[in-house]
């Protein structure tokens, strides 16, 4: 099945885990991507925390894959910041290959922070937050939004 970033929002935690698990690596993504949080999935409120997150807090990410790294588009103004380290990497989730997106080197603020990401749809990524080994929530990421 085919997914967009909006029909994500609509899946349950188990249905998002099962999307994740039949993704694939993909390649390291080069690039602006808008990003969502999925919190509260399939509640009445997911579509708007997304909003609100969107908004205030998290646009998405911007890759640079020839240097392996990344920085986070935060605040309402889109600011630039937050680096992470790239790599192709074993999931904590299941163990199956992901791209990690580690934060435990570059990162005072988000040292303990690690998210992994898999292809789902042509340019779209769902990825899941960790804090240390903890899972904490899914979010996409949208590549080529014009």
């Amino acid at each position: 099945m085919s997914y967009s970033a909006s029909d994500l929002l609509n899946l349950s935690d188990s249905q998002l885990d099962d999307v994740f698990k039949s993704g694939t690596v993909g390649p390291i993504p080069n690039g602006e991507a808008d990003g969502r949080a999925i919190l509260a999935p399939d509640t009445k409120f997911t579509h708007e925390i997304a909003s609100i997150v969107n908004i205030f807090a998290w646009q998405g990410k911007t890759f640079d894959a020839q240097h392996g790294t990344l920085t986070n588009r935060i605040s309402s103004l889109g600011v630039n910041a937050i680096v992470a380290q790239v790599y192709v990497g074993p999931s904590l989730f299941d163990g199956k290959d992901c791209i990690v997106l580690d934060y435990s080197k570059t990162s005072l603020l988000a040292k303990h922070v690690r998210d992994e990401i898999r292809l789902i749809a042509p340019q779209l990524y769902l990825g899941l937050v960790y804090w240390d080994t903890k899972r904490t929530i899914h979010f996409s990421l949208q590549f080529g939004v014009v």
